[in-house]
Formats: structure tokens, C-alpha cells, sequence
């Protein structure tokens, strides 16, 4: 059973009798039914009665209705009202933009806008290359998506993919000091999106492509890259395999293993499973084998495959290995999933070598229960926030794009990939542990240390 969670935390306003023993109850009553009580407080009274704020996390929204009619069991207990504390945070969108120089009187006007700005607009034009240095550009981001692949969630389309694209926003400016703005298409032809992406360019110092399915993805990447003076990232992708070659990084130190003589088995070849695979083998990694719906891919059976997954057959899976993803354990030395939920049981990973790495990254839920995973791991990591190791993009792009803002790099080449990574995977050099082979999404260090690997990496 999944375990209550922030995401379906409840927001209660309750009408209780003014004792004690009343407030008590409701306490008891809710972890009772499962719920963990975050906050119990006293909003208001008239001595008779207690109007009080209990907010509580479930499991899911079933469970939230079970607390709410446990509540009301209680004798003298009234709900006023119902709240939804994640909806609650959505309210009017999560991003706002800011003026860094507000007007106060004309003076002020005259320089921002007009007649000031019109002198700055010259200069522009004069000097297109002043554009960097003189307007947004220097330090915004645009997210864009047409919502196809929304991790989780499939293709929900535009609208619908705005509260990721937001909350993509704020971790880039809590996390990098980057200004980001969503960019919602409501298109899914590759040459549209491309088109626009190329169009609202000038205001832009680059382009973070986000839950764009596979595989149009790719080819929408690779043409931006080059037709486009700013960088271009497709998160989904690389922001994946910098997080994953991190990891592996740290992990492989725990079990003493060295990457270019273990067994990868890789569950998931669209985009994410794609780009890990290349940055791995980048980064030495000699013997992969990506596995699909339909079992492993090998380079002898590549019909009706599209040119990425061609390629990822061809340049994989040395031994030639077929058959199911269950099968392929057999002597493997680490298990990394960009897949779907429940793929295996944990007792499937005993035939795995000792010292085994297990990577269950597909969210919301994992392809192997961690818990259970750990009975046959040395190493356990989820994409999750409740289990240790969350292997989490936030602490690669923020500092990614920080880098990259400050230096004016354009190419994001595999090279800097791994600089990235190796970035992330220093930070926590000396701390490294089975259950800390990454840092938290919260540590301070990791965005100056990607951000510093980039301006390394460009010689700065």
C-alpha cells in the first residue's frame, strides 16, 4: 500500500467543542484511518467551540475522503471545509515575473522605458551581440513543451502540461538563479515546434525542450541545436543521463566495480533510456543492453525500428543477448529503468551478481518495489522523494543552464554531459554510502558545482 505523501495533503477547517480531549481526538482519530497529521491549530473561538486548521497527508484522494468522513463521526465535530493543499499551491499559476528596477517617478520612466530605452534599442541594433548584456536574454530560459510525454502522465497536451512547466520554472530560479518561463504549444508537428522555437529565439539565452515525446524529440533537438545560436537541452534526455551517470558513479565506488567491466541492463530505449545509454558509454561503459517492450534490442533484428532505436541496437548489447528484461538479470551488475511501474519482483533480482546496482526510476511507481529490492541489492535508487537515492534531474539543469548562461556555450556536447556528472557525483566525494550515492535535491552545493564544472569544461 502506498504510504501518505505532500502530494495529497488536505487542508481541513473544522468545527470542534473547546476542550482538550476534543482537539485530542482528532489527532487520534485521523492517524487512526491511516493519515499523518502534519499541523493541528486554533484559528479561532467563542468559548463554546474551537474552530481549528488540521492539515493531515493521505495516501490518495480515496483516502482523503475516508478521513474526512472519520472526522465527522465525531460527536460535535463539524467540516466547514475541504481543501486541497496541492491545488491550493496551483492557484493562479506558481510563477509571477518581477520588476528589478520598479518606477518611481519620471526619471525612472525616462529610463526604462521611453524616451531612455529607445537609445538602449539602438545599440542593440547596432550591435546585435549587446542583445546578451542588455535585455533578459543574458538569463532566461524558455521551457517549452507540446505536453506529448508528460512523465507519468502520457500525452495530456499543452494546457495540461503548464503546472510541470511552472514548476520546471521555480527550480530554476530557486535552484540556479535562473529566470525560466513556460512555453506551452498547442502543436504536435515537429515543424511547427520547431518554427517557434526558432521564432521567440531573440529573447531568449536558451531552450530547455521538455516532455516532447520520442521520437520527434530527438530530431527536434538536433535541429534546434543546429539551427540556433543558443543552447539546446531536451531535459528529458540529458538531464536524465547526467543525474544517472552520477549516480553510477558514486555507486560503483560502494561496490568496488569499475564501469567498463560491468553488465548494464537498461529497462526503457525512448528518449531517456536512449541518452543514458550514450552518455554510459561515453563515460566507458563496454557492455549494455537496452530492453523494450518486445525484449532486448540487438543489432541483428533491427525492422521497423526508427533511426534512434537502429542505433542503439547496433551499438549495444555486444553479446548479443535476447529474449525478456527477466532473463537478462542473469549476471548482470546493475539494473537501471526508465521503464513503467512493477516490471519485476524483487526476488527476479537474486540472479543478478553480488554487489548489484538497481536503478528503478520510473515514477510514480518504481519497475521493482525498493524495499524489497534491497533484500538483493547492494545499491538501491528510485526517481522518489520517500526512498534514499532519488535520482532527481533538478540537480542537473539548474546548474547546467547557470553554466551556460555565464559562459555563452552553445554546443552541449556528451563531454560536457560528463563534466556535468561528474560535477554532481563530487560533490558528496567523501560521504559516499549504499544510501547515499547522490546528493539531495536540496544540497545548496550542487548547482555551483555543476555550473563551476561547465565554466571548467569551457576554459573559464
Amino acid at each position: 500500500m502506498a504510504q501518505p505523501s505532500p502530494s495529497y495533503t488536505v487542508a481541513l477547517h473544522l468545527e470542534v467543542p473547546a476542550s482538550q480531549k476534543a482537539v485530542t481526538t482528532l489527532v487520534d482519530t485521523a492517524s487512526a484511518v491511516g493519515a499523518i497529521v502534519n499541523g493541528v491549530d486554533v484559528a479561532d473561538t467563542d468559548g463554546a467551540t474551537l474552530i481549528v486548521d488540521l492539515t493531515a497527508d493521505t495516501r490518495d484522494s480515496k483516502h482523503r475522503g475516508e478521513l474526512v468522513e472519520a472526522l465527522q463521526a465525531i460527536d460535535g465535530v463539524i467540516v466547514r471545509n475541504v481543501g486541497d493543499s496541492t491545488f491550493l499551491t496551483h492557484v493562479g499559476g506558481k510563477i509571477e515575473i518581477a520588476s528589478k528596477y520598479p518606477i518611481h517617478n519620471r526619471r525612472d520612466l525616462a529610463r526604462v522605458y521611453t524616451p531612455g530605452v529607445a537609445r538602449v534599442c539602438k545599440a542593440i541594433y547596432d550591435h546585435p551581440e549587446r542583445a546578451r548584456q542588455l535585455t533578459i536574454k543574458k538569463n532566461t530560459v524558455a521551457v517549452v513543451t507540446d505536453g506529448t510525454a508528460v512523465l507519468g502522465l502520457g500525452d495530456v497536451g499543452p494546457s495540461a502540461a503548464m503546472p510541470v512547466m511552472e514548476g520546471k520554472a521555480v527550480l530554476f530560479k530557486q535552484f540556479g538563479n535562473v529566470d525560466a518561463w513556460p512555453v506551452a504549444l498547442n502543436t504536435k508537428d515537429p515543424e511547427a515546434i520547431i518554427a517557434v522555437c526558432k521564432a521567440i529565439a531573440p529573447a531568449y539565452g536558451g531552450i530547455n525542450l521538455e516532455d516532447i515525446a520520442a521520437p520527434k524529440c530527438f530530431d527536434i533537438e538536433a535541429r534546434l541545436r543546429e539551427e540556433l545560436d543558443i543552447p539546446v537541452f531536451h531535459d528529458d534526455q540529458h538531464g536524465t543521463a547526467i543525474v544517472t551517470l552520477a549516480a553510477l558513479i558514486n555507486a560503483l565506488k560502494v561496490v568496488d566495480k569499475r564501469i567498463e567491466d560491468v553488465r548494464i541492463v537498461l529497462s526503457g530505449v525512448g528518449a531517456a533510456g536512449s541518452a543514458i545509454a550514450k552518455l554510459l558509454m561515453a563515460h566507458g561503459a563496454t557492455d549494455i543492453v537496452g530492453y523494450g517492450r518486445a525484449g532486448a534490442l540487438d543489432g541483428a533484428h533491427t525492422d521497423g525500428m526508427n533511426e534512434h532505436r537502429k542505433w542503439l541496437a547496433e551499438n549495444t548489447n555486444p553479446r548479443h543477448v535476447t529474449g525478456s528484461l527477466k532473463e537478462g538479470l542473469v549476471g548482470a551488475d546493475v539494473l537501471i529503468g526508465v521503464s513503467s511501474g512493477n516490471l519485476l519482483k524483487p526476488a527476479d533480482l537474486a540472479v543478478m551478481n553480488e554487489g548489484a546496482i538497481v536503478f528503478a526510476m520510473a515514477n510514480p511507481t518504481p519497475e521493482v518495489d525498493p524495499i524489497g529490492a534491497a533484500d538483493y541489492a547492494a545499491v538501491v535508487a528510485t526517481g522518489r522523494s520517500d526512498f534514499p537515492n532519488q535520482i532527481n534531474n533538478v540537480l542537473a539543469f539548474p546548474g547546467l543552464f547557470r553554466g551556460l548562461l555565464d559562459t555563452g556555450i552553445t554546443d552541449i556536447s556528451v563531454e560536457l554531459l560528463r563534466a556535468a556528472a561528474t560535477g554532481i557525483a563530487g560533490v558528496i566525494d567523501d560521504e559516499v554510502s549504499p544510501v547515499y550515492i547522490i546528493p539531495g535535491a536540496f544540497d545548496t552545493r550542487v548547482a555551483s558545482a555543476v555550473a563551476k564544472a561547465v565554466r571548467e569544461f569551457a576554459g573559464n
